[in-house]
């Protein structure tokens, strides 16, 4: 697993032991950021369910703002800040040991790009979706993308927000959801 492009390209970043962690594959990782490659400068990042951070990581290597971090294993969020000082990307990130689902409701302001892979069949993607539309945190045109198993149904979600496109990796499904600007009236 390693740091695609960016200030910290090439950069190997350590990985959990075990089973619970499943990190995004390099090859599904460069494909999603081959997808939004120009909305990463200077966007606020939400690495939600976060593993190693190699999504935000990634994120800030190629100029985002800055990065928040949220899992709630203790060995997880320990590793994301190991990566971050590897990748000395750690000033412009925050890392919040704690539940994912509780943190959206904390926040303030609004994120440009949230990244979701949680612990697939567990619920709590479909859960997070609907907490991030309720509590309406992704700023105008911004993104956010999910990822599941190929076999899944993702919740509808209420305007302005939207499925814009989804891409098939093997068993893998990314979904890319973006909110719209809301006319004025």
């Amino acid at each position: 697993m390693r740091v695609i492009t960016g200030s910290a390209r090439g950069r190997r970043l350590g990985e959990l032991k075990g089973m619970e962690t499943r990190p995004t594959t390099d090859k599904v990782k460069e494909s999603i950021f081959n997808c939004i490659q120009f909305d990463v400068e200077d966007a606020r990042v939400l690495d939600l369910f976060a593993g190693t951070g190699q999504l935000g990581i990634e994120a800030l290597s190629r100029g985002a703002k800055s990065a928040l971090f949220v899992d709630k294993r203790a060995d997880a969020v320990k590793l994301v800040c190991e990566n971050l000082a590897l990748c000395h990307l750690e000033e412009n990130a925050q890392v919040i040991c704690g539940d994912s689902l509780a943190a959206l409701g904390t926040q303030s302001g609004r994120f440009d790009i949230i990244f979701l892979d949680p612990p697939y069949e567990s619920g709590l993607l479909e859960q997070a979706m609907e907490k991030i539309a309720q509590f309406d945190i992704l700023s105008p045109h911004g993104i956010m993308v999910a990822e599941s198993p190929q076999n899944q149904t993702l919740p509808e979600l209420p305007a302005p927000y939207g499925l814009y496109r989804e891409y098939r990796y093997g068993k893998i499904k990314v979904s890319i959801y973006h909110r719209a600007v809301e006319e004025e009236a």
